[in-house]
């Protein structure tokens, strides 16, 4: 009854949103949702994130998607331009920029391990100071954050290297489609401060921005992102938890879609009959 009420996926809108989650379902660990980039709502829902069945969905019903947006994974852009030939793909600012962070996070972690070990556990509580806009530090934390930068030469260069990214992820906010030829030329500098510092971690990940530039410099274009997708990743793990978890694929899909389709209305799917007496659905 539950599935009679999903609404049949014929052709997918122009602009999609897709993103993995963990559902732990007798089909795999991981499984792959696709949504409405626009009006931000679950369109479906795929077993599994393998690249053959994300191709053969797309390839069944995306004739009409001309835009993708999508964390940076190279199995999910094969299995786009495998389907649907040259879509605009668009990178999800939250995933490229967390490749400069876990560079700094690196090389928070090697420089400290010189340190004198009081140093070094008070800089591992105090990491978030790294990470943390300059801007917004109070008075203590920009007091530990200069007292660790002034132990590495390293370590500060690392640090004002992620500086320099957020100034240009800022710049290129402001300028959008407007000024892009500059946006890429002020991205192409950060590039060469990277390789100039000669720190290996920061080098590891401009190499990865420059695989997915294009698609890095879309999202500056084009008004969409995956971040709306987080939200719903977090609804659908709050459903897994109060149901002690789906086996069922069919039914935790089903759970999810009829959940956001009538939301605020209250659907109790998996929930009652065999539901209420076993804790793995």
């Amino acid at each position: 009854m539950a599935h009679s009420e999903i609404r049949t996926v014929e052709h997918l809108p122009s602009v999609i949103a897709i993103d993995e989650y963990k559902g732990d379902t007798r089909e795999g660990k991981y499984q792959l949702i696709i949504a409405d980039a626009v009006t931000r709502k679950p369109i479906d829902i795929l077993p599994n994130r393998y690249k053959k069945t994300i191709k053969h969905y797309l390839q069944k019903h995306g004739s009409q998607v001309q835009m993708v947006v999508m964390d940076m994974s190279q199995s999910f852009k094969a299995a786009v331009q495998s389907a649907l030939g040259r879509p605009i793909i668009i990178a999800d600012r939250f995933h490229f920029c967390r490749y400069i962070h876990w560079a700094l996070y690196g090389v928070r972690r090697r420089c400290q391990q010189s340190f004198h070990d009081y140093d070094r556990k008070k800089c591992k509580r105090m990491k978030h100071v790294f990470h943390k806009s300059s801007t917004k530090l109070n008075e203590e934390e920009r007091w530990h954050l200069e007292r660790y930068l002034e132990m590495s030469k390293e370590l500060r260069r690392a640090y004002e290297l992620k500086e320099a990214y957020q100034a240009w992820f800022s710049h290129a906010q402001e300028k959008g489609t407007h000024q892009m030829g500059e946006v890429k030329e002020e991205l192409h500098g950060f590039y060469e401060l990277v390789r100039r510092s000669e720190i290996p971690e920061m080098n590891k990940a401009i190499k990865t921005l420059q695989n997915w530039q294009t698609e890095i410099l879309n999202s500056f274009i084009y008004p969409y992102s995956n971040g709306f997708l987080e939200g719903i990743n977090n609804s659908t793990k709050v459903l897994k938890r109060n149901a002690f978890g789906f086996r069922s694929f069919d039914r935790f899909r089903a759970k999810i879609l009829l959940t956001h389709q009538y939301k605020g209305i209250g659907v109790h799917i998996g929930e009652g009959d065999d539901a209420s007496h076993h804790p793995n659905i």
